[in-house]
């Protein structure tokens, strides 16, 4: 068995759908086996997709043991040289596997690899490649120096911006969303640390890997990465749960600061929780008002599933034009420069690589319409705001 893939699920079942059709592709070729561990969803994902992805194997846990637990549930009973962590609310490229796996074969060395992860809005997710979060980096990402700075290799380690995004490079930290790991760097450093709940675990495991010394890598692959529509990261939720990993990892492998840092730390929260919930705010009005309006999308389509797309933007009232392909052509890149909220790409026509890569720009568009798929399985589109049907 060369790869084993996991995915965590807590009630996201149309985004896991699409993850998982994107997925099958990807396999094709590869000798591989997918887990899908369930932490007590309440939307039915297990019956709904169970049926749809009979091959997938499924863990059912009775309740939410967080996100290294689950993980673990599922690395325990896999067979591959190779496992991969993929984040539900994702999805890959045809190719995406497949060069990571050759990447990983070639370089033995390499104990884990991450990829270049698109923000629904075709622009890179600077998570994609970061740095460890030592007492001076992480003193420069909560105090802005990181943000004031981004190419700096000094101030700007956290996300590593210097980085060229087109070259595979050596970073340190993965993210959890694709974390592509060798098994034998996972049996040499053990599983997933269970005290992180949520957030912070990939981190600790990346530095593991390191110290084990191993080397990690960013390769210039593409996913899409929607950013856990179930887990706002401008929420205060969010700001107090990863800055309490922050303490957690910082206790386990920088003890020796560990006083000074927790009380940076604390007052940091207290400040971020402050913004965070004014940019809540913000982010909730600048939502209702996207929703209260009549969005325009441009429908991709060689007309096989035309209709119930077109049925479905005007079942919502959204005004919309048709890009006529023929034989999977894309529209010229000028449309992601027009008045368009979404653009519609039909999954069962274009492959997810090829919509990755019309979307995919270097985030010079003042602004771009978002990523949007038509998954004929569920006879929804797909958006950042959840399944239209």
């Amino acid at each position: 068995m060369k790869l084993s893939i996991v995915i965590v699920n807590y009630n996201v079942r149309y985004y896991l759908e699409q993850c998982l059709l994107s997925v099958e592709k990807a396999l094709l070729g590869v000798s591989g086996e997918v887990f899908v561990v369930d932490n007590n969803s309440t939307d039915d994902s297990v019956p709904y997709l169970r049926t749809k992805f009979p091959w997938v194997r499924y863990i059912e846990n009775s309740d939410n043991v967080g996100f290294s637990r689950a993980n673990n549930q599922a690395i325990r009973e896999a067979r591959g040289e190779y496992v991969l962590l993929l984040n539900p609310d994702t999805f890959v490229g045809e190719r995406t596997l497949r060069e990571c796996i050759d990447f990983m074969d070639k370089n033995p060395q390499a104990g884990m690899c991450g990829v270049g992860m698109l923000r629904v809005d075709g622009s890179f997710a600077p998570e994609s490649r970061r740095g460890v979060p030592t007492p001076f980096v992480a003193f420069c990402k909560m105090t802005g120096l990181g943000s004031l700075f981004p190419k700096s290799r000094l101030f700007g380690r956290y996300y590593m911006q210097y980085l060229n995004k087109q070259s595979i490079n050596p970073i340190e930290i993965v993210s959890g969303a694709f974390m592509f790991i060798r098994r034998a760097a996972l049996n040499q450093v053990g599983l997933l640390d269970e005290t992180f709940f949520m957030y912070g675990e990939d981190i600790d495991i990346s530095y593991r890997v390191l110290k084990a010394g191993f080397k990690n890598y960013y390769l210039p692959t593409h996913i899409l990465h929607y950013k856990g529509e179930s887990t706002k990261k401008d929420s205060i939720k969010y700001v107090n749960a990863f800055h309490k990993a922050m303490v957690i990892f910082f206790k386990k492998h920088f003890a020796h600061y560990s006083a000074i840092y927790s009380a940076f730390i604390t007052l940091t929260v207290f400040m971020r929780g402050v913004m965070s919930y004014l940019m809540q705010k913000s982010y909730a009005l600048s939502r209702k008002r996207m929703e209260m309006k009549r969005q325009k999308f441009l429908i991709v389509s060689d007309g096989q599933n035309l209709d119930d797309m077109k049925l479905i933007a005007e079942k919502h009232g959204f005004k919309y034009d048709v890009f006529h392909s023929r034989l999977g052509d894309m529209p010229s890149t000028d449309v992601l420069y027009r008045d368009y909220d979404y653009i519609v790409f039909d999954t069962s026509r274009y492959p997810f690589s090829s919509i990755l890569e019309f979307f995919r720009h270097d985030g010079s568009f003042r602004q771009s319409p978002f990523i949007a798929t038509y998954i004929p399985s569920n006879r929804s589109i797909m958006t950042f705001q959840g399944a239209i049907n």
